[in-house]
């Protein structure tokens, strides 16, 4: 025969119905008791039953977290790995499940929230993505149902829960590099022109090289997927017009790489003859040749500090939109150089 509330009781030295308020959470139990409730059940081997705590409490104690496309697409982004890890290490301290949904589009996207909803598979959920006009995001508020946003939403920032960091100072921070090391002719390679991160990781770009009276040209805004093949396609349109630019923002990590290799293609090196900065830092920006300039976003605490946010929210239905901002740090290595210093140390 199994474990039982009652073995619990008698090993924590308190009373069944104790420890059935420990599992609940409940805020009445002081937190000397629930540890050494906790204690008995760890050593015990008793496990509660979700499915019967569901029903006593309205709580699947799950999180659903969706993504912003396939896992097969998203995947291949260290950024995703990266915030889950962020995700689940908090989920897993206050016992929650975490339920992942994907789509090839925002359709297959969006029935896959709604079957998590409707099936109250979850109690709340969490958005690794913001895109303009979002199905998914008019959804969630429609239901008011408990969710947060990991970026800045497109619209109703001040009425939805979000984290974020300052993408349009950051991308302005790291274009400034470019321009302070004498680079005239930079070019801005992005995701989704319907993605928040992108559109304010554009407008940094602009409001760098405008404050510094440089045009902002058209041509070198490239919009592409976050991935490695993205990089290589922007590298074909880039260097194939007439004046090629000579530093390059590049709004992701993965696609900075595909853009390496590309511009080896073409005889090209980094940073010799092309300056490159990006974004992300994740652990492909420190081992590919050369080790790249990038802003540190801190993926991780992303993550974190999103899933106690939906905690918070999932408690209490009141609990006011919140705006977080995670601090980045730029990473100087050494993707970039003084614009001529290669022709200067060959003469």
């Amino acid at each position: 025969m199994g474990v039982t509330i009652k073995d619990v009781a008698k090993a924590a030295g308190v009373a069944p119905s104790t420890v059935s308020r420990v599992i609940a959470d409940n805020p009445r139990i002081s937190p000397a008791t629930k540890k050494r409730v906790r204690k008995a059940m760890k050593e015990l081997g008793y496990h509660p039953n979700v499915n019967a705590r569901s029903l006593v409490n309205s709580s699947t104690q799950a999180i659903g977290v969706v993504m912003p496309s396939s896992a097969d697409k998203a995947l291949q982004n260290p950024f995703f790995p990266e915030v889950l890890r962020g995700i689940s290490a908090v989920a897993h301290d206050l016992e929650y499940s975490l339920l992942l949904s994907t789509g090839e589009t925002e359709d297959e996207i969006l029935e896959g929230v709604q079957r998590m909803v409707y099936g109250n598979r979850v109690d709340g959920i969490m958005l690794l993505y913001s895109r303009i006009n979002d199905k998914v995001t008019q959804f969630l508020q429609e239901k008011a149902f408990p969710f947060v946003i990991v970026g800045k939403p497109c619209q109703d920032a001040d009425r939805i829960s979000h984290v974020d960091n300052d993408n349009v100072r950051a991308s302005k921070e790291i274009t400034e590099h470019l321009i302070e090391l004498g680079h005239e002719n930079i070019a801005f390679i992005g995701g989704s022109p319907d993605l928040a991160v992108t559109i304010d990781r554009l407008n940094g770009y602009r409001e760098a090289l405008i404050q510094h009276g440089m045009s902002v040209k058209e041509e070198y805004i490239i919009h592409t997927e976050f991935l490695k093949s993205g990089g290589r396609k922007a590298v074909h349109e880039l260097f194939s017009l007439d004046l090629p630019p000579s530093g390059l923002v590049i709004a992701d990590d993965l696609m900075a790489l595909g853009v390496v290799n590309m511009l080896e293609e073409f005889g090209l090196y980094v940073p010799e003859d092309i300056s490159i900065v990006s974004f992300n830092n994740v652990y492909l920006s420190e081992i590919t040749r050369p080790p790249l300039t990038t802003v540190d976003i801190q993926i991780y605490e992303l993550g974190s500090q999103a899933c106690k946010c939906l905690v918070e929210k999932v408690k209490n239905k009141d609990e006011p939109a919140k705006r977080i901002i995670i601090p980045f740090r730029i990473k100087h290595r050494f993707s970039t150089q003084l614009k001529g210093e290669a022709t200067t140390k060959e003469a």
